[in-house]
C-alpha cells in the first residue's frame, strides 16, 4: 500500500499544541477550521492556562480538546468547575490522563476515578479520551497499562497513543491491544516534522506540556531530532501503514505532537498530500 494509504490518515488529523503566548495566533494563521486542536496542560502552571486557551479557541469556531489531567484536579467540586466551564465554551470532547503532577492537588491520582466521576456525572461530554503507550511507560509495565486501557473501556470512547519512533512496536502494539478486546478507536501519536533547536527551545522556555515532558524523559529521542534523515512522520507511517489501515485496527486518524511547531506540522502535511494527489 506505501505512502499512498496515508491519506485517510492525513485527512483525519488532530494537532497537540502548547498554551503559549503566541498558540492562539498560530493556530488561526495555520490550522484550518476542520482539524482538531488539542491543548496539553501543565503540572508546574495548572489547568487554568488549558481551560483560558481552550475558549478562545473554541470561540474561533475550532472544535478544541483540552487535556484534564486527574493529578491536577483537587476534588469532585473542581472537577464540577472544569465540566461547566467547558461545557458553556461548547466542548463536547475532552482527554483524561493520569498527569505528571506529583504529588497530586487532590484526591485523583489516576484518571479511572475521574472517569467514572464523569459518568456518575450523567456523561457531560460526548468523547472522552484515554492513553495508550505504545513504547513502554518509563514508570509503569506494559501489562498495566494495557490493562488500564480495558479497564476504562466503559467511561472512555477513543485512545490516543504516546510517542512511537517504531513502527514496528506500533503495529505490534495495535494488534495486542485488539487482542485483548479493547476495541475503543485509536488516534495514533505521531511527533510532527519536529527541528530539534526549536524543541529544545520549547523545552527550554515552557517546560510545560505533557509531550514535551514525556519527551525529557527519553534523550534519547532527541537525537532522532538531530540525526540527518534520522526522523520523518512520513518515514516512521509508511512502513506502519499496514498495520494502520485495515478495519481492524480500529485507527481512527493521527494525533500530530506539534510541539508548538505549528506552521511547519501543517506545512508537512498540505504538502504530503499534495504529493499524494489529494
Amino acid at each position: 500500500m506505501g505512502a499512498a494509504g496515508l491519506r485517510p490518515l492525513l485527512d483525519s488529523v488532530r494537532y497537540e499544541v502548547l498554551p503559549a503566548k503566541s498558540t492562539e495566533d498560530k493556530v488561526l494563521a495555520h490550522v484550518p477550521r476542520d482539524i482538531v486542536v488539542t491543548v496539553t496542560a501543565s503540572p508546574v502552571r495548572g489547568l487554568e492556562p488549558t481551560l483560558d486557551l481552550t475558549g478562545r479557541l473554541a470561540g474561533h469556531g475550532y472544535r478544541v480538546v483540552p487535556h484534564v489531567p486527574a493529578r491536577l484536579l483537587r476534588d469532585d467540586a473542581h472537577l464540577k468547575e472544569v465540566v461547566d466551564r467547558l461545557r458553556a465554551a461548547g466542548v463536547d470532547d475532552v482527554f483524561v490522563p493520569a498527569g505528571d503532577a506529583d504529588p497530586p492537588a487532590g484526591a485523583y491520582a489516576g484518571a479511572l476515578p475521574v472517569l467514572r466521576r464523569l459518568t456518575e456525572l450523567g456523561r457531560p461530554f460526548t468523547r472522552v479520551g484515554v492513553t495508550g503507550y505504545p513504547e513502554s511507560h518509563p514508570l509503569i509495565h506494559d501489562d498495566v497499562t494495557v490493562q488500564a486501557m480495558w479497564d476504562k473501556r466503559e467511561h472512555a470512547t477513543y485512545i490516543v497513543s504516546n510517542l512511537c519512533f517504531d513502527p514496528r512496536v506500533l503495529g505490534q502494539w495495535i494488534v495486542r491491544i485488539r487482542r485483548r478486546d479493547v476495541s475503543l478507536p485509536v488516534h495514533v501519536g505521531v511527533a510532527g516534522p519536529v527541528q530539534r533547536a526549536k524543541l529544545l527551545a520549547m523545552a527550554t522556555r515552557i517546560g510545560v506540556g505533557e509531550s514535551t515532558r514525556f519527551l525529557a524523559k527519553h534523550p534519547s529521542w532527541f537525537l532522532r531530532f538531530a540525526t540527518p534523515g534520522g526522523y520523518s512522520p512520513e518515514r516512521l507511517l509508511t512502513p506502519a501503514v499496514a498495520d494502520l489501515t485495515p478495519p481492524a485496527a480500529k485507527v481512527a486518524g493521527l494525533h500530530l505532537f506539534t510541539f508548538n511547531q505549528i506552521a511547519e506540522t501543517e506545512r508537512w502535511r498540505r504538502a504530503l498530500l499534495d504529493r499524494l494527489g489529494a
